[in-house]
């Protein structure tokens, strides 16, 4: 760079680092007066008016201080063309090759790294301050200079090497979006639901409004004499659980001998806008529970909750034992919540006013549209699971790689607006179903200290969908015998650890003791290499019975085969 360039550049710089810094001392002075009322109802729906935001003078000295000192810090580097940039956002090379891209990208990252910081010393209960961190998270992963075509080196040098070809493949890539309504994670085109996911061989033997039972082909020559029944999120596809052959829970469980039935819930329309909860308790979990006994003439049988399904299941179970039926002989919580004392970031969506207005809006009515559920999921995790494809997708028109997990996320449910607004009040709101007798669920009184089964309880360690304190808290509620497993990883990659792959760890406490908290009881956890599925095989071969011959067909009496799995449900979009 000759000397005017550099001369040119240095004033730019120090120009923009002034901007900067201006900037965010008049963003310290409006947090320090801030009334989060406005803010908070912008963010998360009408809600009551929130604390005011205050520091301490001494605190507030601090940061200010700690800042001018990184800037100072900055610049200098500046000066001398050396930035550390510790973010995979700005790995390639073409940032620091480019030092005005490299001063932008620096910067950036020391502003979020102060806000982010003011955020954790402002002084207000715990529920404001994760909703400014929730904000603050929000702004600081939208406003990174990777996501626009004038500040992202990378995306303009690789415009210029393909001579604008980037550019206009960026443009299909949007135009292509935009139409299907969603952000691509993978290139959709290559998967078809029952063709390359959802291949397990069975067929549907019973549907009705709300679900499709699926039963599956034995693959051993005898099977467990208590058949094994799954209820997936009502949120979500069931085929998470049947993605390929080498990461299928379902094929799993049918290779292990469990006569395996599963729910593939309907994609509700305008014809189940007045679903309830107990709907969908009465009409399909117990009711899937009854023709899988129906069908197998088993006493009792297993089941398995995942997530939603697991909560789900909970509240079936709770309305079995107060009518005194027990036709479950154990049951599997996979990442699900009965207590809802601990939500992580969820939380901060919830309160009154905000459930008040989902009451208003669909409680007598309406449907809850999947992709604003799966967008809200999405924003979660911002830069991962959002800003990633924006920028890959439409600033370096890049195709995504295809991926079988992120191709499920992508397909999206409804929700009937009535089921949606009971589980908000009564779980993320009220946490009603750890109090004896204060929810009604199909009539009854919900108490799950009537639940006295044997129950496999795992939770995932990084899941920020259902925090391992939120899974562990349903040891504490459930009187039968219990086995908690923690896994490695999150929601979703935590579950789907298939043993043939030796990945991850999972964690156990071979003393079995279950204390108030899952901090606790970690003292007593020993790590173990490899996935949680084969604990689990071995824990419900134990709960199985005997062994009998499989069956030779689908179904039986007036429960025959409709079609071939995955079913008509699971392939409507929503």
């Amino acid at each position: 760079m000759n000397e005017n360039v550099s001369e040119v550049w240095l004033q730019s710089a120090q120009n923009l680092q002034q901007s900067m810094a201006e900037s965010l001392s008049k963003a310290f002075a409006s947090f320090q007066n801030m009334d989060l009322g406005e803010a908070s109802t912008k963010l998360m729906a009408p809600t009551v008016k929130a604390p005011s935001v205050k520091f301490s003078a001494a605190k507030l000295q601090e940061l200010q201080q700690q800042f001018l000192a990184d800037a100072a810090e900055l610049w200098a580097n500046s000066a001398q063309g050396k930035h550390q940039l510790a973010d995979r956002r700005f790995a390639d090379e073409a940032w620091t090759a480019n030092p005005a891209a490299a001063f932008s990208a620096a910067s950036y990252l020391l502003n979020a790294k102060t806000l982010a910081q003011l955020t954790d010393a402002v002084e207000t209960d715990p529920k404001t301050r994760a909703r400014i961190r929730f904000a603050v998270e929000q702004i600081t992963a939208a406003s990174s200079p990777s996501n626009f075509m004038a500040l992202n080196a990378e995306a303009q040098k690789k415009a210029i090497e393909t001579q604008g070809q980037s550019i206009a493949k960026g443009l299909q890539n949007l135009l292509h979006d935009m139409q299907q309504g969603h952000v691509s994670m993978t290139d959709e085109s290559l998967f078809e639901v029952g063709k390359n996911v959802a291949t397990t061989e069975g067929a549907v033997v019973f549907e009705n409004e709300l679900f499709q039972l699926i039963e599956y082909k034995p693959l051993t020559e005898t099977v467990f004499e208590k058949p094994f029944l799954l209820f997936p999120p009502s949120i979500n596809k069931f085929y998470i659980l049947d993605l390929q052959p080498e990461n299928s829970l379902i094929r799993y469980a049918v290779a292990q001998g469990h006569r395996t039935f599963v729910v593939s819930w309907r994609n509700p329309d305008v014809s189940l806008a007045k679903a309830s909860w107990d709907d969908y308790i009465e009409k399909a979990v117990i009711k899937a529970i009854k023709v899988t006994q129906d069908i197998t003439g088993a006493k009792t049988i297993n089941t398995l909750g995942f997530c939603v399904g697991g909560t789900m299941m909970g509240s079936a179970l709770a309305v079995l034992a107060a009518r005194g039926e027990k036709p479950v002989a154990s049951a599997t919580f996979l990442t699900s919540m009965l207590d809802f004392a601990d939500t992580g970031v969820l939380d901060v969506f919830i309160d009154e006013a905000f459930v008040k207005y989902r009451e208003q809006e669909m409680g007598q009515g309406g449907l809850m549209k999947g992709k604003d559920l799966a967008m809200t999921f999405s924003f979660l995790r911002p830069n991962e699971l959002v800003w990633n494809y924006v920028v890959g997708n439409y600033l370096k028109g890049e195709t995504p790689p295809p991926f079988d997990l992120l191709y499920w996320n992508s397909d999206s449910t409804n929700l009937p607006g009535p089921f949606y607004a009971w589980y908000l009040r009564h779980t993320y709101l009220e946490n009603n179903l750890t109090k004896p007798g204060v929810a009604t669920v199909c009539g009854e009184k919900i108490d799950l200290n009537l639940v006295d089964i044997p129950v496999y309880i795992y939770g995932s360690r990084e899941d920020h969908i259902v925090p391992i304190g939120g899974a562990y808290a349903s040891t504490q509620y459930l009187p039968g015998k219990k086995r908690f497993v923690m896994g490695a990883s999150g929601h979703i990659a935590g579950v789907i650890n298939p043993p043939a792959k030796g990945k991850r760890s999972h964690w156990i406490r071979e003393d079995g003791k279950l204390p108030e908290s899952v901090d606790q009881w970690l003292t007593g956890a020993t790590e173990h290499k490899g996935s949680w599925w084969t604990d689990w095989s071995n824990w419900l071969a134990t709960q199985a019975g005997k062994e009998i011959a499989a069956p030779k067909a689908y179904g039986k009496g007036k429960y025959k085969a409709i079609e071939a799995a995955p079913g008509r449900y699971v392939k409507a979009k929503a």
